[in-house]
């Protein structure tokens, strides 16, 4: 087995608006990788097992980045993530107040793409093209 450590040629990334409460920033990063986990099976690894050979789920095969940016930087990187066709996830202010996966995506689908009120972005790609969009964003602290 080799000790080299494995460099990934695509990224995850989460870009978090910066004014959300701590429980939104960790309930919208969740909701958000779901979407890539659930769609990209590329970025899903084997499942995992202790040595007890007890099973458990796998797990994204590498590190998801979370970065954060004003409501403009979220807004610019959304339109980025577009134009560049990349898979993403988007997390808007009136899922907060829905309940369920229907309302949710009932939220989304009645709003117009410009007017949509993001707080949350998750975007995979190849590195650059993951950075590109990801420009004026920062790593979340």
């Amino acid at each position: 087995m080799s000790t080299e450590p494995l460099r990934f040629d695509t990224k995850i990334a989460v870009l978090l608006r910066e004014d959300l409460e701590p429980w939104q920033r960790l309930n919208v990063t969740a909701f958000l990788v779901s979407g890539l986990g659930a769609t990209l099976p590329e970025v899903v690894g084997e499942p995992y097992e202790d040595a007890d050979g007890v099973a458990y789920l796998p797990m994204f095969r590498q590190p998801v980045l979370v970065f954060e940016g004003t409501k403009e930087v979220v807004k610019a990187a959304h339109a980025r993530a577009l134009s560049r066709a990349l898979p993403r996830a988007v997390f808007t202010a009136d899922l907060f107040s829905t309940g369920n996966d229907r309302d949710n995506r009932a939220a989304v689908r009645a709003v117009p793409t410009a007017q949509l009120d993001l707080v949350g972005l998750a975007v995979y790609g190849p590195r650059n093209g993951v950075d590109k969009v990801l420009k004026g964003a920062r790593m979340h602290p």
